[in-house]
């Protein structure tokens, strides 16, 4: 203590980091249940599937997709920056990579006894360097907080489009997709199955929480001290009318979902300041990342899991051969029933690995995500900081996990049926 008060520059530096543990605690969620949360801002709506940022053409282009992209992007730079003009003497770009290479050449060798290991490299070090860059990208400042509003309308529109697909009604799912939600309401708003699925949606969706954007031309932000509070209830900007049936009830329906407003009657907590002007000026929506963490899509995952499997089994049969490798699954059930079992049970291994693949990099990444969101979001500025490098921390080790079990699975692949067996009988051979 005595060290710290007679060093200037240590009290400053004390001083300053009590300073914005203190702001940080006040400006965030801890801080709005007082009154204050001047720094806080509502919880990111978290859901498993991946969002789209837009279309092009028929395709839809994922936020996750995007991300991935921009891993292979940065990849692609960094091998161009280590070969482009390599040397004896390595510069720098070269001699990280060399000593990249070498290790997995050695590990390589090391697991399958020799040079052969080497016809593993190219797979497992891609699978190493695209899951260690997509895991790393996913930490960076703008992911996940930056991208579009999905306004009511379209929210909605997305929402009935898989409603009457799962009623049914494919052609009414393809027109609200078409037309957009404003025009096939004016078409279809009569349409007995449309007031149907529309009850069912207000009846499951009326409480989702929507976010009030400030700003215009298509640009929004969220003001500082917009938290959770400041959210609004579907059935707050919009609600279905009880006379849904008559066509002026469908033109008022259709203009408060196109300017979203406060229902009369429908008032804000005490605590709470936002007005209908507040709505009617701003935009009422969900942001739509345009960067969002490739590991934290399944479906990213899943396609690497079954690249590595589909990867293990071209080894095994280009090594051993077709019946050679399949002899390994595959036993005449009446001539050894036990063999056919254990057969069986190591095909059905084959499939089980591509599900711990997926789910282990899946898993470890979004709950990842998720602790970044919830310490961002009650401890602004600093809360996220310890928690970037264990998350960086764990983007290698499960790079590292991911390509390291390719490798063994890949090893284990192209030893023939019954290879460790001869070779303790001619271990105890020569004992003899």
């Amino acid at each position: 203590m005595g060290k710290l008060i007679s060093n200037p520059k240590l009290l400053l530096a004390a001083v300053v980091a009590v300073a914005i543990l203190l702001i940080s605690f006040l400006g965030g969620a801890v801080g709005a249940a007082f009154g204050l949360g001047f720094l806080g801002g509502p919880i990111p709506l978290i859901q498993l599937p991946a969002e789209y940022i837009t279309e092009i053409g028929s395709y839809q282009l994922m936020n996750t997709f995007v991300m991935f992209w921009l891993a292979i992007l940065v990849i692609i730079i960094l091998v161009f920056l280590a070969t482009r003009n390599m040397k004896e003497v390595p510069g720098r770009w070269q001699n990280l990579f060399e000593a990249f290479f070498e290790f997995f050449i050695n590990l390589a060798e090391a697991a399958a006894g020799g040079r052969r290991g080497r016809m593993f490299l190219p797979v497992v070090t891609a699978i190493f360097l695209g899951v260690l860059f997509s895991n790393w990208l996913g930490t960076l400042p703008g992911v996940n907080n930056i991208g579009r509003i999905e306004t009511v309308e379209e929210f909605m529109e997305i929402k009935l489009k898989k409603e009457f697909n799962a009623e049914g009604h494919g052609k009414l799912a393809k027109d609200v997709k078409k037309m957009g939600f404003a025009k096939f309401m004016e078409t279809h708003g009569e349409d007995e199955h449309v007031e149907e699925v529309l009850r069912t949606f207000f009846s499951e969706h009326g409480q989702d929480l929507f976010v009030i954007f400030s700003g215009d031309s298509g640009v929004g932000f969220i003001n500082l001290g917009r938290g959770e509070q400041w959210k609004v209830r579907l059935n707050q900007v919009v609600a279905l009318p009880s006379n849904f049936d008559d066509h002026d009830a469908v033109d008022t329906f259709i203009h408060q979902v196109e300017v979203p407003r406060i229902l009369e009657g429908v008032q804000p907590d005490e605590e709470q300041e936002w007005t209908a002007t507040d709505v009617e000026e701003g935009r009422v929506g969900l942001l739509v990342p345009f960067f969002r963490g490739a590991s934290t899509d399944l479906n990213t995952t899943l396609a690497i899991a079954i690249f590595a499997m589909v990867s293990v089994q071209f080894w095994g049969f280009r090594t051993l051969g077709f019946s050679g490798y399949a002899g390994k699954f595959i036993f005449n059930p009446i001539k050894d029933p036990i063999g056919a079992f254990v057969g069986l049970l190591e095909l059905i291994g084959e499939g089980i690995k591509v599900i711990s693949f997926t789910f282990r990099l899946f898993g470890n990444m979004f709950a990842g995500e998720i602790l970044l969101i919830a310490m961002g979001f009650l401890l602004p500025l600093i809360g996220i900081i310890p928690f970037l490098g264990l998350e960086l921390f764990v983007g290698v080790i499960q790079a590292a996990i991911f390509s390291v079990l390719t490798l063994i699975f890949g090893s284990l692949a192209i030893i023939a049926h019954g290879h460790g067996d001869h070779d303790e009988e001619h271990g105890a051979e020569q004992a003899h």
